[in-house]
């Protein structure tokens, strides 16, 4: 019989859903055009959803007209884009996940006990230019193990390694346990870089992948997660294939498939999941199973002025 399992959790993670709702109460509260400096979440949806709302995404600070208002993503920025931002007279409203924030945190503390870091992450991504950025004399970034005979540095000085949020567990894990082999006076953050969300969701493809045929991850093409969330399920021995929306599945891959395990990214809406199951029900996958490994109840507050600004607007101040 042909069904879909769909995972639990999946989808919006709590700093995804703060950055857009700072997005849309800053449209209601100080009206269009609000700017916002890269994609706010990374999910062409989303961002076409909020451009029809009057946001306007920029790729600098630079192009944001003097004195506007200027959103910085969740994915954080680096103290230079803070500084320009200043100088253009900005009205900064800022969106960085915390989870993000405390990474930046960590980087400025390691960096002032005269520590070298080491940024695992994927070179060019927004949040580790935000990262890196806090510190970028003292900061270098590598993607893999493979990268760590090449840092200039002796196994002797003191390093701190710090990680980017969406990646791999599995694969973070191993690039650390190289890095305390290369180096013999390193440390860490107290506690996992890796947000709670992309544990989440890894563990959850990882226990559904065995009991599929093949495994969509709804999520856009440029959504770290997402695509990790991809090479999970591959690990785990079933085929897997990233699908912004329901256009891109493709009939071959369902050839001989009874069983279809879906999840979806950080930064995906679940509008996107739906449609991908009502184009997997066209194809006689109608039945749909949850599979849920844990629950999740994390919440970040919104700005304090946004939140006050809203609660005028409700009730008419």
């Amino acid at each position: 019989m042909k069904k879909v399992i769909l995972a639990a959790p999946r989808g919006y993670c709590a700093g995804v859903d703060r950055a857009v709702q700072i997005v849309e109460r800053a449209l209601d509260t100080c009206g269009a055009p609000v700017y916002v400096r890269k994609e706010i979440v990374h999910n062409r949806f989303v961002v076409t959803e909020l451009e029809t709302r009057g946001a306007i995404f920029v790729d600098s600070e630079e192009e944001i007209p003097e004195g506007a208002v200027c959103v910085f993503s969740a994915h954080g920025v680096s103290p230079q884009v803070r500084a320009t931002a200043a100088e253009r007279n900005l009205q900064v409203i800022d969106a960085t996940c915390p989870l993000v924030t405390k990474v930046h945190l960590e980087a400025k503390k390691f960096a002032r006990g005269g520590r070298k870091i080491v940024l695992v992450g994927h070179l060019g991504h927004e949040e580790i230019e935000g990262t890196a950025g806090e510190v970028p004399d003292s900061t270098y970034v590598i993607e893999d193990v493979g990268q760590i005979d090449n840092l200039p540095l002796d196994t002797d000085e003191p390093v701190s390694y710090l990680t980017q949020t969406t990646l791999s567990v599995d694969d973070t894990r191993d690039v650390v346990e190289s890095l305390r082999d290369r180096f013999t006076d390193i440390t860490g953050p107290h506690s996992d870089d890796i947000c709670y969300a992309t544990q989440n969701r890894q563990v959850a493809v990882k226990a559904l992948a065995p009991e599929a045929d093949l495994v969509l991850i709804v999520g856009a093409v440029n959504s770290s997660n997402s695509n990790r969330m991809v090479e999970v399920a591959i690990k785990a021995g079933t085929p897997a294939h990233l699908v912004p929306d329901e256009s891109y599945l493709e009939e071959a891959w369902l050839e001989g498939v009874e069983t279809v395990g879906v999840s979806s990214g950080a930064s995906a809406p679940e509008v996107l999941v739906e449609g991908v199951l009502t184009k997997l029900a066209e194809h006689g996958y109608d039945t749909v199973e949850t599979k849920e490994v844990t629950s999740e109840d994390v919440t970040f507050s919104l700005p304090p002025w946004l939140r006050e600004q809203a609660g005028a607007t409700a009730t008419g101040d």
